[in-house]
Formats: C-alpha cells, sequence, structure tokens
C-alpha cells in the first residue's frame, strides 16, 4: 500500500477548525515566544483564532448584550444599566434620590426678612398658593400700603394686615418673672442700667414685652409677651386685671388709714382707690399691708402712701391677675402653663 507524505502546505492540526475567512492556525500556547513559520513560507504569529487574544477579548459564541446580576444594585458601580427586576424572595435596600431638607414650616424669624406668602401661611391665614391668590386681590396691606408684589418679603418691624387685622406670624410666648430689685422695666436704657430684658432674654427666641411695668425698687411679678391682645387686655383699665402688693411702710398705718385707700385717696390724676387694704395676717406688724388694686398708673402704690403721710420701704406685687409668685424664686422666670394661659384670656 502506497502512503503519501503530506507536504508542506497540507500539513494541519488535527485539532483545529476552520473559521470562515480566516487562515488555519495552531492553538495559542501559554507561551510568549512567537511560533515558527510553518513550511510553505505561511506565518503562523499573524493569523489568530477569534477569542485567542487578549484578557479582553470575548470567547466566540458570547452574547453581546449584558447580562443582570442577580445581587443587589450598586448604583456607583454601573450607572448605565437600572436594577435588574425584583424577584420573589429577593429582599433589597430600595434605592431612592438623596433628601433634600425642606424649610422649617414653623413660624420663625431666623432671617431678617421672609416672603409675604410664607408670612401668610405662618400665621395660619392659609396656604401658600393661597396667599399668592390674597396678595393678587389687594387684601393685604404692610405698614397700611396695599402689597400686590408676590416676592415682596416682610421685614421684621412690619405691620402687616390682612382684612383689617393685625397679623403675627409669630408663636405666642408668655413668660412670668419675679424680678428683683434695682432692675428698670425698659427694653433698652440709654444710661446703660440694668434691665428685666437682661433677665429674660433667653427664655425664648421670639421678641417679647413687659406687660404693665413695676419701678426700680420695686419687686415681683411681671409678666413679659408678643401677645399684643392680650397685652392689652391686662392693662387697660376696663377689663380690671386685679393686682395685689404687699407694702412694708417707715411706720405703723393705722386702721383709718387703711379705711381710706379703700374709700379713695385724691392724687394729682384723680381719686384712686383699693378694692382690699389690710393688715397681713402672719407679719404680727401693723407695718406691712396687703393691697388689692385694679389700676395700672404709674407708682400708684407708693404715691397712695405718700398722701397719707407714710413712706414705703418695701413694695413688692405678689398677684397680677390669676399669676402668682409660687415656686418662683426672686430672680427667676418661667412659661406659663396652658391652663393659666386660658384663665387669662377669660379675664374680662
Amino acid at each position: 500500500m502506497n502512503t503519501r507524505k503530506p507536504s508542506g502546505s497540507d500539513k494541519r492540526p488535527a485539532s483545529s477548525s476552520r473559521t470562515p475567512g480566516s487562515a488555519y492556525s495552531k492553538p495559542r500556547t501559554t507561551s510568549s515566544s512567537t511560533s515558527k513559520p510553518r513550511a510553505g513560507g505561511a506565518s503562523a504569529s499573524k493569523t489568530r483564532t477569534p477569542g485567542a487574544g487578549t484578557s479582553k477579548s470575548r470567547p466566540v459564541g458570547t452574547p453581546t448584550t449584558k447580562t443582570r446580576s442577580t445581587g443587589p444594585y450598586d448604583p456607583k458601580a454601573d450607572r448605565t444599566t437600572k436594577p435588574a427586576e425584583a424577584v420573589e424572595g429577593d429582599v433589597r435596600k430600595p434605592h431612592f434620590p438623596p433628601k433634600v431638607r425642606k424649610g422649617d414650616p414653623l413660624p420663625s424669624f431666623n432671617e431678617d426678612e421672609i416672603r409675604l406668602n410664607k408670612y401668610l401661611s405662618n400665621a395660619g391665614v392659609c396656604s401658600r398658593r393661597e396667599a399668592d391668590v390674597l396678595i393678587q386681590t389687594g387684601v393685604v396691606t404692610i405698614n397700611g400700603k396695599i402689597i400686590t408684589e408676590m416676592g415682596y418679603k416682610v421685614k421684621r418691624d412690619d405691620v402687616v394686615q390682612y382684612d383689617g387685622e393685625t397679623i403675627n406670624a409669630e408663636k405666642k410666648q408668655y413668660v412670668l418673672l419675679n424680678k428683683p430689685k434695682d432692675f428698670i422695666t425698659t427694653m433698652d436704657d440709654p444710661w446703660g442700667r440694668k434691665t428685666v430684658m437682661g433677665l429674660v432674654y433667653k427664655a425664648c427666641k421670639e421678641r417679647i414685652y413687659p406687660v404693665g411695668r413695676l419701678d426700680r425698687d420695686t419687686t415681683g411679678l411681671l409678666l413679659f409677651t408678643n401677645d399684643g391682645d392680650m397685652a392689652k387686655k391686662l392693662t387697660h383699665p376696663r377689663y380690671e386685671a386685679k393686682k395685689i402688693y404687699q407694702v412694708e411702710t417707715n411706720k405703723p398705718v393705722s386702721v383709718d388709714h387703711l379705711a381710706t385707700l379703700m374709700a379713695g385717696v385724691e392724687l394729682d390724676d384723680g381719686i384712686i382707690k383699693c378694692d382690699k387694704a389690710e393688715y397681713v395676717k402672719d407679719s404680727g406688724s401693723s407695718r406691712e399691708i396687703g393691697v388689692e388694686i385694679h389700676s395700672g398708673k404709674n407708682r400708684i402704690v407708693r404715691r397712695m402712701f405718700e398722701q397719707l403721710g407714710y413712706e414705703v420701704v418695701k413694695l413688692d406685687r405678689v398677684q397680677f391677675a390669676s399669676l402668682t409668685k409660687k415656686d418662683l424664686p426672686r430672680g427667676y422666670y418661667r412659661h406659663l402653663t396652658e391652663k393659666e394661659i386660658a384663665f387669662l384670656k377669660m379675664t374680662k
């Protein structure tokens, strides 16, 4: 039997397969050296089987589309693909966009100015969208001037009125102070003397004002608030807010003068009388008198006793309307309870 030795051009590996459009080539070896040229002048290094290149090449038959991972979606790892569809039993942490912190919805004056629609919303008049409609219709005034500008900003000292009524967007605050001696009742003193505002400046962020006044040497209860209607009600004579003082004089007070205090003492600005005037029971001294009065005139108690020939050594307000000094040391303050506020609002 005759056998023919194949020529160099017919030599081919038994395991090789012909790929359309390419020459025959040997299987790629792990060696980095260049393969020897085949007989016939063909160079094996110039032809490679697809998929036999670098590690980035794709094996033959691999689909061109990307396969989705069944693990948790990491938006930082791949921002071009969407997370895989949820599979029953696959618990994943939902991916949400970062939350943006919204503004404080409560009435606030952290800034010097605030938009008018937000001001009306904070005051509880309406929503911001509804406030825009009210502003356009011209029913909102600032400092007596009709404002129809949508982006108008309200300053701290502006007076805002809606339908003729003054609006206050701040939260109502009620602070009770047991005033010590040597403090004057004023918001600011040009001579640098100590004021009562220095005792309550940490009570709240809202700007509060004293209701009435106590002179420098008088101690006792002093109410602070930003509720203008309440302040007016407690200081107007028509509402007759009760005030009780404990008075200590330089000499004993006669029974006849106690009767005179209740009957009325004639002063330069008219006749003033006390509702009650009697000795303090537990003191055992006729120099200590308890006085109940409704008048809110300046230094009224001192002037009444001076008119009768007495000098007031000590004057302490122990009750104001329905408020007392109970559990409130000298120089300290506290916020009123809801029940106390309700009683003050019922004062006639």
